[in-house]
């Protein structure tokens, strides 16, 4: 097995040099860094990470606890984590939690070594965020964030209900129907009380009926709709707090033989890629183009953990929210 010594005595430097390039090569002269990379392609070294991670106490690995996979917004925001990391010399190890149980993933990463963790299943009153805080390894919620506050990217999401209700009251909707997720998310709470606000702030009736929260799959989504559409009184419009939902609720409708738009108007939220594909083009709520929670996210967890900890300041970011009209949604 080649050993850095192999190395050092290739270049043509000392053992100590070779250490630095691995550890540390913002100290090392360009001259000398060229030598041992060259070095080390040369003899096809390849560096102990076991042992570097003893000695300078980094694993360059990155824990990613995400939101369920069957929803896209998560897979789109996997992607920009794991790439941006990879970019940086990070390995990211990925677990998909669902809502219902997320304590034997946390269990899992919090017992492990990383660098970082990078958060989007978290819970506004989850007990692990005190695991979280005691452990003193750097952290970034995104997407949603603890009661508690932390460090936390977010898009301000009782903006976007707002944004969405009066978006479709504007249309001349007033029968309007709500299909989110689980209230204990900030990210559903917040979606849920701006819309709430905005159609008490505009006087509409709101029937009770028409307002639902789910589990966010397919099932579940098909159960509200099918309750909804079931009913006489039914709605006209439906905001879906997540584009997933969204595009749930689509494909239920056509295969009852609704037309979105002409029949109901279908708002989503989230911007997804897959949003504005040609063959529907959804009206959704997000961040400006090219924003990307999870990309936003992991930059400033990457940061944290190669900068000086005890004088950084607490990373509090909430974005406004931006109104996608495309085609699902139109005036009554």
């Amino acid at each position: 097995m080649v050993s850095s010594k192999d190395v050092a005595n290739r270049a043509g430097v000392s053992q100590s040099t070779v250490s630095r390039v691995l550890n540390e090569p913002d100290r090392v002269t360009e001259s000398n860094l060229e030598k041992v990379r060259n070095a080390m392609k040369e003899l096809n070294y390849r560096p102990n990470t076991i042992a570097r991670s003893l000695v300078n106490k980094r694993t360059k690995t990155i824990a990613l606890i995400s939101g369920p996979i069957h929803n896209p917004f998560f897979v789109d925001t996997t992607t920009s984590i794991v790439n941006y990391a990879n970019e940086n010399g990070y390995k990211t190890n990925v677990f998909f939690a669902n809502d219902e149980d997320n304590l034997s993933i946390y269990e899992t990463v919090l017992s492990a070594q990383v660098d970082g963790m990078i958060i989007s299943s978290i819970f506004m009153d989850d007990p692990i965020y005190e695991d979280l805080i005691s452990l003193k390894t750097p952290y970034i919620m995104f997407n949603r964030k603890h009661n508690k506050g932390g460090d936390f990217v977010e898009i301000d999401n009782e903006k976007a209900g707002e944004v969405a209700a009066n978006h479709l009251l504007e249309l001349g909707h007033r029968s309007i129907g709500f299909i989110g997720g689980p209230l204990y998310a900030s990210t559903f709470y917040g979606r849920h009380a701006g819309f709430m606000r905005e159609m008490q702030r505009n006087k509409i009736p709101i029937d009770e009926h028409l307002i639902w929260e789910t589990d966010t799959s397919e099932k579940g989504v098909k159960e509200a709709v099918l309750m909804m559409m079931g009913r006489k009184n039914k709605p006209t419009a439906i905001f879906a707090s997540t584009d997933s939902i969204a595009l749930f609720v689509i494909d239920i409708l056509i295969e009852l033989g609704y037309c979105i738009p002409e029949d109901i108007s279908i708002c989503g939220m989230d911007n997804i890629r897959i949003s504005s594909h040609h063959s529907f083009k959804l009206t959704t709520i997000g961040l400006q183009s090219n924003t990307n929670l999870g990309r936003l996210g992991i930059e400033y967890l990457i940061d944290a953990i190669e900068g000086d900890q005890s004088s950084q300041k607490p990373v509090q970011i909430t974005l406004d929210p931006i109104l996608y009209q495309r085609n699902t949604t139109r005036k009554l």
